[in-house]
């Protein structure tokens, strides 16, 4: 997920038999892995849908795979992007899918051109990416797009790796390993599904965290008519379900049927918590921006994200199917509604990229509480220097009362850099006031 937003971060479990850890293996031993891995999924291709421990073991397979160092981060462009999409092509024929990318093929390539980074000494990179797209064809004039992005970081994508280190491989198993093994899921179920007054376009973006370029190019190049499109689903971070099982769920208002709907659905204890606008950064905004209803799904930011400890064995599985079972379950109580209507909304998003201070933390974008929780506090920045800690709840900034993520933006954007302001925060049951720099 590509959450660095003007300076705001936004956002044991082992293959029994297979284990990729940060070591990797020899040729041999890598290449019968693979041949096993593959020979695993084609036992999977009859799955009942309604087998939970088969289904975890199936996203398992998927997760472990593509965030194996074998893929080496998965970076658009590169050979570890290419094992992914054929992976991903391979996934999707086991299931009876049919290709929909450019002239009859898996993929739909796009090109990508990253300007010079004028904040490192690091220069541009221009290149070749792919999205791999399927089609559930049930012959009925809607369709609904069920996405979810492949590519992560390589070895620390510049200007967006968290980590401080020497070069190493970002696996990026909850970014977005997760999605494709939620979509993937999706997939298998839906085809078995009562759900047939839709059919279902499948597509594995890649480029979204080069800033969306996958998306952008289906959107703008479409392989079936856009107009038919009704919504579109994108999952993107759903491997940390957290133990309060709260859910974001993301473009609530660009459809006045989805508030109502979300409301109505109980699946595995999950508690959604949504936000209305349609602009995000993540793939569903590339078709919103078309007029598409769209809903974003993301189980929690934490502090492995963007650095090479996103790891498969940090991943909750059962989260993962929960979610996805909250997808499935939405997707059939609207078959038969026909096209959904779509509602422009108020792109908070947008707005908020005007601050020009970070305190230097991750905000907490599923808590439930009054005030915005920090999830993380990233070193060396002003929120460390000032004695903030993870957990702290920030409720105001200097003169700026933060009830929420929009009043925390609210407030840095009152700032300049070197500028003091006094920050309160709750800790526990007490109020703490800190003075940071910025």
């Amino acid at each position: 997920m590509n959450r660095i937003l003007s300076g705001i971060v936004f956002w044991p479990s082992r293959f029994f038999l297979i284990n990729f850890n940060k070591n990797l293996l020899n040729d041999s031993t890598m290449k019968f892995t693979l041949l096993f891995l593959l020979t695993f999924l084609l036992c999977f291709s009859g799955f009942s849908q309604d087998n939970h421990a088969t289904a975890l073991q199936g996203m398992r397979v998927d997760v472990v795979y593509l965030a194996s160092n074998l893929l080496e981060g998965r970076a658009t462009g590169e050979p570890g992007e290419s094992l992914a999409a054929q992976y991903i092509a391979s996934r999707f024929a086991g299931e009876g899918l049919q290709p929909k990318g450019t002239d009859g093929s898996w993929f739909q390539p796009f090109d990508f051109n990253i300007k010079e980074n004028p904040h490192s000494n690091t220069g541009g990179k221009a290149g070749n990416g792919k999205n791999v797209v399927a089609f559930l064809d049930n012959g009925a004039p809607t369709t609904v797009v069920v996405g979810a992005h492949y590519d992560h970081l390589g070895y620390g994508l510049d200007g967006s790796s968290l980590y401080v280190g020497d070069s190493a491989v970002h696996n990026g198993a909850d970014d977005n390993a997760s999605g494709v093994a939620a979509m993937l899921y999706l997939a298998h179920y839906l085809k078995t599904s009562p759900a047939k007054h839709n059919n279902y376009l499948f597509i594995a973006f890649s480029g979204e965290e080069l800033g969306l370029y996958g998306s952008k190019n289906f959107a703008n190049n479409p392989t079936i008519d856009l107009s038919s499109v009704t919504y579109m689903l994108n999952m993107d971070m759903v491997g940390r379900l957290n133990k309060e099982k709260v859910l974001a769920i993301n473009g609530a208002g660009t459809s006045p049927v989805w508030k109502d709907e979300l409301a109505k659905i109980s699946v595995g204890g999950i508690k959604p918590k949504t936000t209305d606008s349609g602009i995000g950064p993540s793939d569903h905004t590339s078709f919103y921006l078309k007029d598409i209803p769209v809903l974003h799904f993301f189980t929690g930011q934490h502090t492995d994200y963007h650095k090479p400890s996103d790891d498969s064995e940090l991943v909750n599985y059962n989260g993962i199917y929960e979610v996805a079972q909250f997808m499935a379950t939405l997707i059939e109580n609207l078959d038969g509604q026909g096209k959904l209507a779509f509602t422009k909304t108020k792109d908070e998003q947008k707005e908020a990229t005007s601050f020009k201070v970070t305190l230097g933390v991750m905000p907490d974008y599923v808590y439930e509480g009054e005030g915005m929780r920090i999830d993380a506090v990233l070193d060396d920045r002003p929120a460390q220097k000032g004695g903030l800690k993870a957990g702290d709840v920030v409720i105001q900034i200097g003169d700026v009362k933060v009830k929420d993520i929009y009043g925390y933006m609210e407030g840095l954007g009152k700032f300049n850099k070197g500028d003091k302001a006094i920050v309160k925060v709750k800790r526990n049951n007490e109020v703490v006031e800190t003075e940071v720099v910025f």
